[in-house]
């Protein structure tokens, strides 16, 4: 192919359009401003002035790009991530490229197809003036003479219309740049000069290649030919070459999206081959070959969009679109929402998430598998998210449903809501917590000294919401409205009718209401909340964005009913809450995007890590202690050798279930319930089972990925508490025990009288026991005796007669006597009491009858 010349005399033509301004001036308001004088008057002379007067500098600048979000899918050799493109996101279907990464086709196309005099002129084509003025006078042509920079001028204020933030706004500004006016297309020129004098003639022809719209949402040549042939503008054919430049002109009517347009776009495409002949360009082989190639379904192949979440990497969609919600919060973007929102439309930018991919199929395989989407007998949701302990990158993020944010919608078992996240990022309003909002009351409890082995009463029962302590402002006051105080009776029960008191060890791992509500009882609701709100906790559905923390830290409830778990909230908060406990007590933000480069390749940060100490280092181990406690009765456990510990969390009504999971190294939150309704989930095949067949496989996969370490060991004085040690009241008389509890600070409760060997009306049980660790207030149950119980006592190998006295000394009043065979081989025995039952030293009542066996050779 013969290569493109450049003519010195045309090297002169463009040095004279850069000193003869005047001239050029006064051909301008001869061709597009004699119309303009006939009407308004003005005068040559100040049409020249206003050309003058106009601005003449513009920069190409940065068009519209993708955006690309990696995730990790791998460790190299070197021990950095490997990475995999999850999704592209753009406003605009563009990819910018290279003067080397573009056919010299496509160069060639574009100036015999657009300005065939480009390296002739210094941004006015003046021949192309004067051909214009000579139909325009005559009336047959409506020819502007735009050349290919004074086009990329149009195409630069197009682009900068787009940017603006309204509908109306793009508009006025699109039709601006396109007006028909001679104004502006003085305006136009005046500009092209300046492009001329700024940048040589490749960076211009590039830089329109670049930015030029060519049909539909694709601009640039590579996207172009991309989308319309699947390959790159470094590979087109001669005749796909001429294809794509023949839409620029009008990208409505010869794009190629729609096969309507491929005869228009076939007559325009041979009118290029012929000028790029008539220009030599090409040779006559190659006219001939390209144009033979027909333009029609058999070789305009349309590639599918990639854009946006939905085309994304179909494990991570839901991942996708919640990092496209963190734009606005992205510091490095701008200094404000909107500056960043702006920095991101014009893209560029390749962002590497936190998430792994390894990770990420393990849960989502998990959720899958559990939760079928297509559930008809109920509005079955689940999710999993996992999160790093020390510096809040999630790791996961899967839910049970397909990922849809079109305005149709995909139908059943699709949606754009993300339940991992909170409303403002593209999720729900939150699912209700459950018993795992009560390790904040078990950390209020532990900060405030008491003690693991401490006893609590952990019967289900009605007290009265008055009793609660609540530092924090009621509605009146500007606090939440749910804040306290609160009156009037709260009934509740044990979801497995649990009775009796209970360490506050046990009541965690059976994770028994009453327990935590006489916990609670002796503590200030509002230090829970503030101890939630310190390790993150937050209602998922808060998006009246007010303007200050105290009041979103009192949309939290702090009402009693909040202890057993009746807030609303997102399971990515309650990962990243946990992931505090797990790391010592420091809370860490959750953080999606580890860093960024730019358009240009250079490095930008990612999302700020905002890390916090919340709750005291050793109240975090002792709490993991309590908690790997519990583990132990869950089935959620790979048993591994990673120690791991966690929590669950039920509603009453069985709508709603969940199970947080943490060791040192990654926290999960695996959520299994209703998306709306009430439908028992027990009812369901597996039942609240499921959330561990969930969790399981992600932990294993986490455990191999991430592994974590042995936990802190727990503080010896918050395992004991501040709590007093019951004494043994066995024996004592009533007041002595009804003063000795007093002066421990515990209440007595009277628990009637039992059946006992001791003296009637001396203590003959307590519950709890000698030696357990009483919280202050708690109150012992007090059993006397009776004094029914007598020892029997041992009458074997003696006369029945003597027996009977025995007995009758020791205070029984019933004896009876039985025969039993002892045959010849028990001389001595025959006639003597070979047992009793019942037997020598069991303890019964004096009324109960005492029989002896009397041994005989038959009976």
């Amino acid at each position: 192919m013969p290569a493109q010349k450049h003519r010195p005399l045309g090297v002169l033509r463009a040095l004279c359009g850069f000193v003869g301004l005047s001239v050029v001036a006064g051909l301008l308001v001869t061709v597009m401003v004699t119309p303009l004088m006939a009407v308004t008057g003005v005068t040559a002379s100040n049409a020249i002035g206003i050309f003058d007067s106009l601005p003449e500098f513009i920069e190409i600048g940065d068009q519209p790009q993708k955006n690309e979000i990696f995730a990790i899918n791998g460790v190299n050799a070197d021990g950095t991530y490997s990475y995999e493109r999850i999704a592209q996101v753009y406003d605009q279907n563009r990819e910018e490229v290279t003067a080397e990464e573009v056919s010299p086709f496509l160069r060639d196309a574009t100036i015999a197809g657009e300005d065939r005099r480009f390296y002739d002129h210094g941004g006015v084509d003046l021949q192309g003036v004067l051909r214009a003025a000579v139909g325009n006078a005559t009336g047959t042509s409506q020819s502007g003479a735009s050349t290919l920079s004074m086009q990329l001028v149009k195409n630069i204020a197009i682009q900068a219309a787009l940017q603006q933030p309204t509908a109306e706004a793009r508009k006025a500004g699109i039709d601006a740049a396109q007006a028909g006016t001679p104004d502006r297309k003085i305006r136009e020129m005046k500009l092209a000069i300046g492009l001329e004098k700024r940048y040589t003639k490749e960076q211009i022809l590039l830089a329109y290649l670049n930015i030029a719209g060519f049909g539909g949402n694709n601009y640039g040549v590579e996207a172009a030919a991309q989308r319309y042939y699947g390959v790159s503008a470094l590979d087109v054919t001669l005749a796909q070459a001429a294809s794509l430049i023949a839409i620029v002109q009008e990208p409505g009517a010869r794009g190629l999206d729609d096969p309507a347009n491929h005869a228009a776009n076939l007559e325009r495409r041979d009118v290029i081959l012929r000028n790029m002949f008539v220009e030599k360009m090409i040779t006559r082989e190659q006219l001939d070959e390209a144009l033979a190639v027909p333009v029609d379904p058999t070789t305009v192949v349309l590639a599918p969009y990639a854009n946006g979440c939905i085309a994304a990497h179909p494990y991570a969609r839901f991942f996708c679109d919640y990092v496209t919600t963190l734009v606005p919060e992205l510091e490095t973007l701008g200094s404000s929402p909107a500056e960043r929102a702006e920095a991101w439309k014009i893209g560029g930018f390749t962002v590497y998430t936190t998430l792994d991919l390894r990770l990420q199929t393990a849960a989502q395989d998990a959720v899958a598998a559990r939760a079928p989407a297509a559930e008809a007998r109920f509005a079955l949701g689940a999710s999993a998210v996992s999160v790093q302990p020390g510096t809040g990158r999630i790791l996961a993020m899967a839910q049970n449903t397909g990922f849809d944010n079109t305005a149709v919608g995909g139908g059943p078992g699709t949606t754009s809501v993300n339940y991992n996240t909170d409303r403002p990022n593209g999720g729900s309003r939150g699912f209700q917590i459950g018993s795992t909002y009560k390790v904040f009351t078990l950390i209020n409890w532990l900060q405030s000294g008491h003690g693991l082995n401490e006893v609590v009463d952990g019967n289900g029962r009605t007290v009265q919401q008055a009793a609660f302590a609540n530092s924090c402002p009621n509605s009146a006051n500007g606090g939440g409205v749910e804040d306290g105080p609160f009156g009037g009776p709260w009934p509740f029960k044990n979801s497995s009718g649990e009775r009796g008191s209970r360490t506050v060890m046990d009541a965690t791992a059976a994770s028994i209401n009453g327990a935590y509500v006489s916990m609670g009882l002796q503590l200030d609701q509002c230090e829970t909340k503030r101890i939630a709100t310190a390790l993150g906790v937050h209602p998922a559905n808060d998006v009246d964005d007010p303007a200050t923390t105290d009041i979103v830290e009192n949309r939290l409830g702090s009402n009693p009913s909040a202890i057993i778990g009746t807030n609303v909230i997102a399971p990515l908060t309650m990962a990243a809450a946990y992931a505090g406990i797990a790391n010592h007590g420091t809370y860490c933000a959750p953080v999606a995007i580890d860093r960024m480069t730019d358009s240009a390749g250079q490095s930008v940060a990612g999302q700020a890590q905002r890390c916090s100490a919340a709750i005291d280092p050793e109240v975090a181990a002792t709490t993991v202690h309590a908690l790997a406690n519990a583990m132990k009765r869950y089935a959620v456990n790979p048993k591994d050798g990673v120690p791991i510990f966690g929590k669950t969390g039920t509603t009453d009504d069985f709508d709603q279930t969940w199970l947080m999971s943490s060791t040192t190294a990654v926290t999960t939150a695996v959520w299994f319930g209703n998306v709306s309704g009430k439908f028992a989930v027990t009812r369901y095949p597996g039942g609240i089972n499921n959330r561990h067949l969930i969790a399981k496989p992600i932990n294993a996969a986490a455990n191999a990925l991430y592994p974590g370490a042995a936990f802190d060991a727990p503080a010896p004085k918050l395992i004991s508490g501040t709590g007093a040690t019951l004494p043994d009241l066995v024996g004592g008389t009533v007041d002595n025990a009804r003063s000795i509890l007093g002066g421990f600070g515990l209440g007595y409760t009277d628990g009637g009288q039992a059946d006992s060997m001791l003296p009637a009306g001396v203590v003959a049980v307590t519950t709890p026991g000698a030696g357990a660790v009483l919280s202050r207030g708690q109150a012992v149950t007090v059993v006397t005796s009776n004094g029914a119980l007598r020892l029997v006592p041992d009458v074997t190998s003696v006369d029945p007669s003597a027996a009977a006295a025995t007995l009758a000394a020791a205070g029984f009043t019933s004896v009876a006597r039985t025969c039993v065979a002892v045959g010849d081989n028990a001389p001595g025995g025959l006639g003597l009491v070979v047992s009793s039952n019942p037997a020598a030293g069991a303890a019964v009542r004096a009324s109960d009858e005492v029989r002896l066996a009397v041994g005989a050779t038959r009976c």
